[in-house]
């Protein structure tokens, strides 16, 4: 009887964090259409007066609120992406892991399983990464979202603005939504910094058209600075390719922590979040590159498999001999682009 009365107070309080966790997205769409309203009526409707004004700002105005409103959706509805069904353990792997006491020979399960995956990130303590509530050996860059209660590819953090995981699957689309929230509050700001100041300094009636116009600007204002360092920072988290986790805590390979383990340089770094396709940069379409499980890592030497590493290891050395002990150049530590 206890038991089922726990069990029941969980599912209630999963249900309240489910249902508060969409407040910020409320107060978010409610500052939005408020805005929508106090731009369309209370500015062109009700307070200019010139008719070709108001048909140009009026529809400069809704193509941005449509791309603004497009993005904002598609960060919010695109669900996260999970590892897909090769990185579970298998059934005689999982039970063998879960039986074993021994924490070295665990980690020794892991790496066996782990060596047909294209998995190069690892533990502090030089483990192949395992999630013991997934049940998933972790693709590189992959993390478990605590309040999503799932593995997410490439994550990078979640987001309660937008009630969602931001990952592989729609970093692209924050990246977005963040442009063309900047986008919004820069134009909202500069066609309505005129009237501003005639309502302030009382040259312009209407009480309640005033109170709207003076309140527009700045909160658009105040979401615009707000917005501007955040935008900053994920730009220079995308020219470095990294993700907010990577850049607290960088990723450790075989080799150890290496905070541009992913690094390809600038032009390569972007095509990998807005793909190939330039045309595509700035719509909310699926263009990044890979499939989310695997990524080109900066050093050649990083992106082999150990047993592949051995086995050029081992030419280079019959080059030595076949060449009176001399090699030209020996480092396979090559950067791939810088």
């Amino acid at each position: 009887m206890r038991l089922g009365w726990k069990m029941a107070a969980s599912r209630g309080l999963r249900c309240c964090q489910r249902i508060f966790s969409w407040v910020p997205v409320l107060i978010i769409t409610g500052v939005v259409l408020w805005s929508y309203y106090a731009y369309v009526v209370e500015l062109c409707i009700v307070t200019l007066t010139n008719p070709e004004e108001r048909v140009i700002y009026l529809i400069v105005f809704h193509v941005v609120f449509m791309l603004f409103a497009w993005t904002y959706w598609k960060s919010i509805f695109t669900p996260p992406c999970q590892p897909n069904k090769k990185f579970l353990l298998s059934y005689s792997d999982k039970e063998q892991y879960e039986t074993e006491e021994s924490p070295e020979i665990q980690k020794q399960i892991l790496a066996e399983a782990a060596k047909k995956l294209p998995v190069y990130m690892r533990t502090g303590s030089g483990a192949v990464r395992f999630c013991d509530r997934c049940q998933v050996i972790k693709p590189d860059r992959c993390h478990h979202c605590s309040v999503c209660g799932i593995c997410v590819l490439k994550m990078d953090h979640h987001c309660p603005w937008v009630n969602n995981c931001v990952g592989f699957s729609n970093y692209k689309f924050f990246l977005l939504f963040l442009v063309y929230s900047l986008v919004y509050c820069l134009y909202i700001a500069a066609t309505v910094f005129q009237y501003f100041l005639l309502y302030w300094s009382n040259k312009l009636g209407g009480s309640s058209s005033k109170f709207h116009v003076l309140f527009l600007l700045l909160v658009a204002l105040m979401f615009f600075v707000s917005l501007l360092f955040l935008f900053g920072y994920h730009c220079w988290l995308v020219s470095r390719n990294r993700s907010t986790l990577e850049a607290f805590s960088p990723p450790v390979f075989q080799s150890g922590p290496d905070k541009n383990g992913f690094h390809l340089g600038f032009r390569r770094n972007i095509r990998q979040v807005f793909g190939e396709d330039k045309m595509l940069w700035l719509i909310p379409v699926e263009s990044s590159l890979g499939d989310g499980h695997s990524f080109p890592l900066r050093n050649t030497c990083e992106s082999r498999s150990p047993l592949l590493a051995n086995e050029e290891q081992w030419d280079e050395d019959s080059m030595e001999e076949n060449n009176g002990g001399y090699l030209g150049n020996s480092s396979v530590d090559i950067e791939m682009e810088t």
